[in-house]
């Protein structure tokens, strides 16, 4: 799979794979979401990384970093990206976490709120709160079967509710999934990760703690956003979710785009720039 940047790696078990691009004083570190990669920022990594240095990562289990027996989970993957920021000496850090990687960001935020300078987070999962029950169902309605088996027809119906508007000209997710799919041990490997993954985004909550949050933050989502709430156990409309988020953190500021979903960063990459370099400017 080509992202169309260089990817490196870093000397640590589990090695992460990363792009690096651009300069500047501040370092934006950007981490994808749920059954996502680095690749999934290629829309923003160009135009943020002329004024900045844009490091872009794998978490371990997806894309290109290592995979196999990890503990993955919220706790786990924020150790390792304070790992990774220490490995490569970064300094004043910018968290950009979407979905997935917005729960990371406030676990890193928590567990280590010396090490990042601000945290822009992009439809973040962490904020809508699940009961054990719905949590339970939630982890049951996703299986590794099911990932590892879906048809292409499947794949591109489930990518297409992360868009207000599904394009012909983000068929490479597609592509990526049905290439991946055809190496079987890879596949498996992937949805053992996403599965793990949702497990421990519902067994490490952050939606309790944002009150604690101490750094500036920054809540960018799409209007139209089709997975968060989830549409079976919380329905209602995104911005009551991101409102709540933004009234309980502290320190934040709470953007909404117009005409996009849940991948935001990829639907509306323009409108999604904007509003990073807004908050860090």
């Amino acid at each position: 799979i080509d992202y169309g940047y260089d990817v490196q790696f870093t000397d640590s078990d589990p090695s992460i794979a990363y792009i690096d691009e651009g300069k500047g004083d501040q370092t934006l570190l950007l981490v994808h979401g749920l059954a996502s990669n680095a690749g999934f920022w290629r829309y923003n990594i160009d135009q943020l990384s002329q004024d900045y240095r844009v490091i872009v990562v794998d978490l371990p289990g997806y894309g290109k970093s290592d995979k196999g027996d990890y503990p993955y989970g919220m706790n786990f993957y924020a150790k390792e990206i304070v790992d990774l920021i220490d490995e490569l000496s970064l300094e004043n850090v910018v968290y950009v976490g979407h979905s997935m990687g917005g729960q990371v960001g406030i676990t890193l935020a928590l567990n280590y709120p010396d090490v990042i300078d601000q945290l822009i987070l992009a439809a973040p999962a962490g904020i809508e709160k699940f009961d054990r029950g719905e949590g339970e169902w939630l982890s049951n309605a996703l299986t590794m079967e099911g990932t590892v088996k879906a048809t292409e027809p499947q794949v591109r119906a489930n990518l297409s509710i992360n868009f207000y508007r599904w394009s012909s000209d983000w068929e490479w997710m597609v592509e990526e999934r049905v290439r991946m799919a055809k190496d079987k041990p890879e596949m498996r490997e992937f949805a053992y990760t996403v599965m793990q993954s949702i497990e421990a985004m519902i067994d490490e909550p952050t939606a309790d703690f944002l009150t604690d949050l101490t750094i500036p933050t920054t809540i960018i989502y799409g209007k139209y956003d089709g997975l968060i709430p989830n549409r079976y156990l919380n329905p209602g409309f995104p911005s009551s979710v991101f409102e709540k988020g933004d009234r309980l953190i502290p320190n934040s500021t709470l953007i909404e785009i117009d005409e996009a979903g849940h991948m935001i960063m990829i639907e509306k990459p323009e409108e999604f720039n904007r509003a990073v370099l807004q908050t860090l400017r």
